[in-house]
């Protein structure tokens, strides 16, 4: 990511944090090709929703950076916290408006960590064994959170409880539930979806679904 490019971003964030960002422009386009509005929330996995109390709930973040941490849930939620409304779109052709998730920004673990300048990519693991990768720069967006509750409420274990990586610019299989670890690389690695015929960009602005 150019560096211009980061300040403006975090300039951006920054302003969201304090409360002083003004909002945002609507269009009149706002879902994406192929999608359908829901008002529900639906739940999809792999068959399996883990069960991690938050005594034994950890976050590794580590890889091409210089402060790799292990952060525990009493430290994750002392870190600084975020609310942002984005919408959210399912690769399963269904799209929800306006939800609101509180978590820590992507900019927060970054900065924590510190990624070395060989860093371009990132790859999220979760405990129910599900992973995938985003460009360094999706990441690194004023939206980009690890979400621990949804409109006011924690994040139910159904939904990828108790946190889940939420990238609202991408279909929502590149925001991993049930997060564990986040590694920086310098290099793109497939996720779970990636190697089964998933695109590896997953914008829904350009119907971008499938490889």
């Amino acid at each position: 990511m150019l560096k211009e490019d980061y300040i403006v971003r975090k300039e951006r964030w920054a302003r969201k944090m304090a409360g002083k960002k003004e909002p945002l422009v609507r269009s009149t386009n706002r879902l994406p090709p192929g999608q359908r509005e829901v008002h529900n929330f639906p739940i999809l996995d792999l068959g399996l929703q883990p069960d991690v109390q938050l005594d034994k709930w950890e976050l590794k973040i580590h890889g091409h950076v210089e402060n790799p941490v292990t952060i525990n849930w009493a430290q994750f939620t002392a870190l600084p916290q975020f609310t942002d409304t984005s919408d959210f779109h399912c690769v399963t052709t269904w799209s929800q408006f306006d939800m609101k998730f509180t978590g820590v920004a992507f900019f927060t673990l970054a900065d924590l960590v510190k990624p070395k300048p060989s860093a371009t990519h990132v790859f999220f693991k979760s405990y129910d064994g599900y992973s995938t990768n985003n460009p360094l720069d999706v990441c690194m967006d004023d939206d980009v959170l690890v979400a621990h509750s949804w409109n006011g409420q924690p994040i139910s274990k159904a939904h990828g409880g108790p946190a889940r990586v939420i990238i609202p610019k991408r279909y929502a299989w590149k925001g991993a539930k049930f997060i564990r670890e986040i590694t920086f690389l310098d290099r793109d690695i497939l996720g779970f979806w990636e190697v089964r015929g998933y695109s590896n960009t997953a914008d829904p602005w350009t119907d971008d679904r499938f490889s």
